[in-house]
């Protein structure tokens, strides 16, 4: 039986169509119950600032869907280390895994109630290899090692993360960043661009970069 808290997956895929997304059976149902679960705890948590759960598809989930495809282009290893820097309520993140699955996936936030959303809705989709670190960035390194790709929506400024990631990132790896502008001309030593992908969202033009320390 379906949960009172997910969305439809029928009702769902109508949505994604408009969108010029599809999703497999497995990751629409996925995708039904964490928009569901959500919305539900969006009415006493504040979660994210949209209203319902088709402005959260539209204006946030969709960024998931274009990180998928941005993170297939990048030369990541087979089984890459990612960290989801401020993963708030798990956007860009829980949906990015419904359909990008490569590696282990650590979603770290510092905020008890969303690191709980998050666990709860984790714990009812099963992801493989998808986590979520409760406690500063900072303490969530010295325990961790180091990532092959370290991502943020609007964790920090991106020059600021740049320094503060340093040492959490593995020669190669990619810092990957979620922005309204393109990359910019100058970047300080020693990070170069590796790719950039730019789409819309209702009329917003949107911007993946991937920055790296290894000379492309």
């Amino acid at each position: 039986m379906q949960s009172k808290t997910a969305i439809s997956p029928a009702v769902l895929a109508e949505h994604l169509e408009r969108l010029n997304f599809s999703l497999p059976d497995d990751a629409l149902s996925g995708l039904s119950l964490y928009l569901g679960q959500l919305a539900k705890w969006n009415k006493s948590m504040n979660l994210v600032g949209t209203s319902s759960w088709e402005d959260t598809l539209e204006n946030l989930v969709a960024d998931s869907f274009h990180l998928a495809i941005f993170l297939r282009s990048l030369p990541l290893v087979a089984n890459p280390t990612s960290f989801d820097l401020g993963a708030g309520a798990g956007l860009p993140g829980i949906p990015l895994r419904l359909v990008w699955r490569k590696g282990t996936y650590t979603l770290v936030e510092a905020r008890e109630k969303r690191a709980l959303f998050m666990r709860t809705v984790l714990a009812s989709l099963a992801l493989e290899r998808t986590n979520v670190f409760l406690g500063r960035a900072e303490d969530f390194f010295v325990l961790s090692g180091q990532a092959d790709c370290i991502l943020s929506r609007a964790f920090m400024p991106w020059r600021d993360l740049l320094v503060f990631i340093e040492n959490a990132l593995l020669p190669k790896g990619f810092a990957v960043f979620l922005t309204r502008e393109p990359i910019p001309e100058s970047l300080p030593a020693p990070w170069r661009s590796a790719a950039q992908i730019e789409y819309m969202v209702k009329d917003v033009r949107r911007y993946f970069w991937a920055l790296t320390r290894e000379r492309q």
